[in-house]
């Protein structure tokens, strides 16, 4: 349970559930609602959307609705791919007016990497969130990457996506980096990104931060390129069947990627060599607690 119904209080010795939910502005029924699992034919409908939006992320539903029903069989209506595609987090890239005025206590920041060239590692890190497809459910993926070697310093998987998963994966990316930090952290323009939580624990260290352009993926092209290797060479084949397969086999493949796979723009040096040679320093600052 997750949101103010999370504050209830079953136990407390003063105030009953109506009360609390009354002071919370919660409804009474909700604390008793337990969520449908997701049938296998849809687990099976959002893995194909996700390998769709892998493929070309500017296919809009009614492309989706026509491929579903070409390729695979399915016949999906598009309200049923369109409240998938809110379930998992996706969206189409395209350009559009703007429509709505950002929350005011999300505050956007500018995009801080154009024409600019990066020499040397822990001088930008990079974070994304991508939809992770399982045999009995789904769970998000949150990584912080090294942009210059391409090392993956930290992540974190969950059954939500929330600001939680994500300062989840900072820390252990400091954690594993003894502390470093870097001057510039850069990501896309969701929520989670823009909260106060996350904002803060960046400014704390004094890391200056670059958020993506709206709709511009290539802004990020590094963390997208990762997750096109690590779900085609390793979520898709194996289809962990829960969250604690995929943490191992996600443990597996990330040490893999960061310590033995050659790298052919690295002149076949792997991301952490390529890491420990080049690394600048920082002062170790206060250690991020990690979220449950």
């Amino acid at each position: 349970m997750s949101g103010r119904a999370g504050l209830v209080d079953y136990k407390h010795p003063y105030l009953s559930l109506r009360t609390q939910c009354e002071l919370l502005s919660v409804s009474r029924s909700s604390l008793d609602y337990v969520p449908l699992l997701a049938s296998p034919e849809e687990l099976n409908i959002m893995r194909i959307m996700d390998e769709i939006y892998l493929r070309d992320p500017c296919i809009g539903e009614r492309r989706i609705v026509l491929l579903l029903e070409r390729d695979h069989g399915l016949c999906v209506n598009r309200k049923r791919v369109s409240r998938l595609r809110r379930v998992m987090g996706i969206e189409t890239i395209f350009c559009r007016p703007r429509t709505s005025i950002p929350d005011r206590e999300h505050v956007k920041f500018p995009y801080l990497l154009r024409g600019k060239t990066i020499t040397r590692a822990n001088e930008v890190w990079c974070s994304d969130i991508t939809y992770v497809p399982m045999a009995h459910g789904n769970a998000f993926l949150c990584v912080v990457m090294d942009w210059y070697s391409r090392k993956v310093l930290g992540w974190a998987v969950s059954n939500t996506m929330d600001v939680a998963l994500c300062l989840t994966a900072l820390a252990r990316a400091l954690k594993a980096g003894g502390g470093v930090f870097p001057e510039i952290f850069n990501t896309d323009q969701g929520s989670q990104f823009t909260s106060q939580e996350w904002v803060a624990a960046l400014q704390s260290r004094g890391i200056a931060i670059s958020m993506d352009g709206k709709g511009r993926w290539m802004d990020n092209v590094f963390v997208e390129r990762l997750w096109r290797s690590v779900k085609y060479e390793d979520i898709y084949l194996r289809g962990y069947a829960n969250i604690e397969e995929l943490k191992v086999g996600l443990t597996r493949w990330f040490g893999d990627y960061n310590e033995w796979r050659p790298h052919q723009i690295f002149g076949g040096e792997t991301p952490a060599t390529i890491y420990a040679q080049n690394a600048e320093i920082s002062t170790p600052q206060p250690e991020l607690k990690a979220a449950a």
